[in-house]
């Protein structure tokens, strides 16, 4: 497997997730889209760290990769609380129908 074939693969989960995240309307759906924009971005760390010319430090790109995770990990958790939250009060997780939000 080459770089490029990394890269092409990357892009591809990058822009399905920016097609979820820009043309859905559930918020688990907005949530799911912008978990795979979080794993092209740690794909292409990964790729990165293993095609580097300079092999000084090979974990690299599979720290920044597991922090990516961590993080993805830590927003599902918050986002699904709040996703909760609003079906509670407003009976719906629609977000073109959220306009009633206030601190």
């Amino acid at each position: 497997m080459s770089l490029s074939l990394v890269l092409a693969i990357s892009a591809g989960l990058f822009a399905l997730g920016t097609m979820m995240f820009v043309v859905k309307k559930n918020l688990i759906a907005i949530l799911m889209g912008v978990e795979l924009l979080m794993n092209a971005a740690a794909l292409n760390f990964m790729g990165f760290s293993y095609y580097s010319p300079a092999k000084g430090h090979p974990l690299d790109g599979q720290v920044f990769a597991l922090f990516v995770i961590l993080i993805a990990a830590a927003e599902a958790v918050v986002a699904l609380g709040i996703a909760i939250a609003v079906y509670k009060e407003f009976g719906h997780v629609s977000a073109d129908k959220l306009s009633q939000l206030e601190g």
